[in-house]
């Protein structure tokens, strides 16, 4: 008789013992429940929050867009006014060809070259980013894709899809000292930059030591490295590529004839065929 006492008290406080760990397990399970919920309706709240911002940006930004395309033909007004009669038509026809580079790390400015979408730039302008692309006159961004580079004259290659304007290259054996020309920029892609200037000299060394450069006293802002020289005739004479430190007026573009070599051997090499 004891031993079965003794065996129901132990049967009953091990049972106890279960009931409690049900019901603290319970109360854990509900707790957890709450803190779960609660969290999921303060992540489910800021999400929403975060929907709305975003929402509100993309509109300001969408707002900001129509209004910089709405003054896109007073700027070039403006900027037509500003030149000289040797450029007021020009640079209206030169723009839809220039495009602004932006890569995730810097920016700069291109020109499209054939009609098929192939863009020339500088190299530098492409240096450490991982990613391209062009933005066009009309405020459309293309992703472009790499082709090649020439690191002696800092020149790139990169193509985007679709037909477009383009420049003509001149030959910039013609060229005349005393000639006028226009640097044209497109910095952040919002807004144009030109300059008007003459050739001051042709066949200037470079870093590179190469004869290859047109000396220009037409003010190259950072918003035009890798834009087009244009002459009077509307072609691209240069590629805009540096200035000197401390200097106003002492800018310097890669001759035309340069540029058509590097892009032909850039080309040759990736496509196996000259695009110029």
């Amino acid at each position: 008789m004891a031993l079965q006492k003794k065996h129901k008290i132990m049967i009953g406080s091990v049972s106890s013992i279960i009931v409690i760990v049900l019901i603290i397990n319970s109360i854990f399970l509900y707790f957890l429940f709450v803190k779960v919920n609660t969290d999921y309706s303060s992540l489910n709240s800021r999400l929403i929050e975060m929907q709305a911002d975003t929402q509100s940006k993309i509109n300001e930004l969408t707002e900001n867009l129509a209004d910089t395309e709405k003054s896109l033909g007073n700027q070039l007004s403006e900027l037509k006014a500003s030149a000289s009669s040797d450029f007021s038509g020009i640079i209206e026809d030169s723009i839809p060809a220039v495009v602004t580079i932006k890569t995730d790390v810097a920016q700069g400015t291109g020109f499209i070259i054939t009609s098929d979408g192939y863009i020339v730039t500088n190299a530098h302008v492409l240096v450490g980013g991982r990613k391209v692309w062009a933005i066009t006159s009309e405020q459309k961004t293309i992703e472009a894709d790499f082709v090649g580079y020439d690191i002696d004259l800092d020149i790139a290659l990169l193509k985007v899809p679709g037909a477009y304007s383009f420049l003509e290259l001149g030959n910039s054996d013609n060229i005349q000292v005393g000639e006028k020309v226009i640097a044209i920029g497109n910095p952040l892609g919002l807004q144009f930059s030109v300059s008007e200037g003459i050739i001051s000299a042709t066949d200037r060394p470079g870093s590179n030591g190469e004869e290859a450069y047109i000396q220009t006293d037409a003010a190259l802002n950072p918003g035009n490295s890798g834009g087009p020289l244009i002459d009077t005739k509307g072609k691209a004479i240069g590629i805009n590529n540096f200035k000197v430190s401390g200097s106003e007026n002492l800018g310097f573009a890669l001759e035309s004839n340069y540029i058509k070599n590097s892009v032909n051997a850039i080309s040759q090499q990736e496509l196996q065929k000259d695009l110029l």
